[in-house]
């Protein structure tokens, strides 16, 4: 540990920022579009600021390591941080994020998915900016859902969705891996049964209490088992992310699908390579994510990315006009068009280049409406590991034990009586 903090704090203050004037603006891999956008911003400013970009690490946990190293260390230099919202307590709590001035979070909150200001709000107060939002829908066969009789003009369940699949012989694209993904789908069953998680998010470790063990746990646990124990998720279900949910979607054996709004732009390119028949393409339809019960409206999966300013900032304020103008509507559709990242703002998807690159735009909208974000809480990184240790394989996952079982397992490693 103190190699760690000494190592850290010899970072602190070498950002690439050297002029009075210059942001550093740290961002997630992308398909270049916060590059461009910080150069259209530092255009438009006039001179005021000018926006440097450097590039995080692929994943979200080495990211969210980090900027949380560089935070504590007290680092001038983040000035603006693309940040994953799950990771946005864990920020605010130590008191690590510069304040969102009341003007600033007036302007980049109006017409912005309720999803998404959940996502950057901690303790009732914005602490973050939403800059784009992300949700997974659900994808399906045409030809599937025809044959076997399921109207998909409507919401839909996961027993219909299950029960469709299993008539037809076919596979459900769903994520069991041990990965974050498992978390983003227990967290999206519990929430579209009334639950949550994490019952109190501003609790301490001693107090914390979870909401896993609980009628809509045990609900999320038994759609996790059947897909498992039934074979309905196919023979790769332990390992399967979202690419390879796609994968298995685009075969033979696709029918009903959950994940994010990269999908048609994937298959779409597929064909457009010539690996895979424009009929495929032409199979699939979409809508809101599947709901735990007829009468109970689901409550989608929640990504996207935030921006941040760091406390030590040695530019706060125009850190925060520089922000205002990166989530301009402008900005968010052609972030959209141009890297696939759907915007937080309404407003933005009523640029027709977005219906054209993304006819499922409004089931996008809506279904961010109705997101919910992971867990808000400051443990974020021992809740969402101990789900993925407890909750995969999914075959494993027994209604009976798992969610009591995964409850005890995390509430002891928060009070520290066992280790991940």
């Amino acid at each position: 540990m103190a190699g760690l903090v000494i190592g850290t704090m010899a970072m602190s203050g070498c950002g690439p920022a050297e002029a009075d004037n210059s942001l550093t603006w740290y961002i997630n891999p992308d398909a270049g579009g916060q590059a461009e956008i910080a150069q259209k911003c530092s255009d438009e400013s006039g001179g005021r600021y000018r926006i440097e970009t450097s590039l995080l690490p692929n994943d979200a946990a080495s990211q969210r390591e980090q900027l949380a190293r560089r935070l504590a260390a007290g680092d001038t230099s983040l000035d603006i941080m693309s940040l994953d919202p799950p990771f946005v307590p864990e920020l605010a709590e130590p008191g690590f994020l510069a304040p969102v001035p009341d003007d600033v979070a007036q302007a980049t909150t109006e017409n912005v998915v309720e999803g998404a200001i959940a996502g950057a709000t901690w303790k009732d107060e914005l602490v973050t900016v939403p800059f784009w939002a992300n949700t997974q829908i659900l994808w399906y066969r045409k030809s599937v859902a025809e044959a076997a009789g399921l109207d998909m003009s409507g919401p839909v369940t996961w027993e219909q969705i299950m029960e469709a699949a299993r008539a037809e012989d076919k596979t459900l694209g769903v994520q069991g891996a041990q990965a974050e993904s498992m978390t983003v789908w227990v967290n999206a069953l519990i929430e579209s049964a009334g639950g949550s998680i994490i019952v109190d998010p501003e609790a301490t470790a001693q107090t914390v209490e979870l909401g896993l063990d609980t009628e809509a746990g045990v609900a999320a646990a038994d759609v996790i088992s059947t897909i498992g124990k039934d074979g309905l998720g196919g023979p790769g279900l332990p390992t399967q992310d979202e690419n390879a949910s796609l994968i298995g979607f685009q075969g033979d054996s696709g029918s009903f699908m959950v994940n994010w709004p990269f999908v048609f732009p994937a298959t779409a390119g597929a064909v457009e390579a010539g690996t895979l028949d424009q009929a495929v393409l032409d199979d699939i339809g979409w809508g809101i994510y599947p709901r735990m019960s007829e009468d109970q409206e689901s409550a989608p999966p929640l990504g996207g990315i935030n921006l941040g300013v760091g406390a030590e900032s040695d530019n706060p304020e125009l850190a925060y006009e520089a922000i205002e103008c990166i989530v301009s509507v402008e900005n968010q559709a052609e972030y959209f068009v141009t890297n696939g990242n759907p915007p937080a703002n309404t407003e933005a998807y009523e640029d027709p280049r977005i219906e054209e690159s993304f006819p499922m735009a409004d089931t996008i909208r809506d279904s961010l409406q109705l997101a919910a974000p992971r867990p808000q809480t400051p443990f974020y990184n021992e809740v969402s590991t101990g789900i993925q240790q407890r909750w995969a394989p999914p075959a494993d996952v027994d209604p009976d034990t798992t969610p009591e079982t995964s409850s005890d397992f995390i509430t002891s490693v928060l009070r520290g009586e066992q280790l991940l």
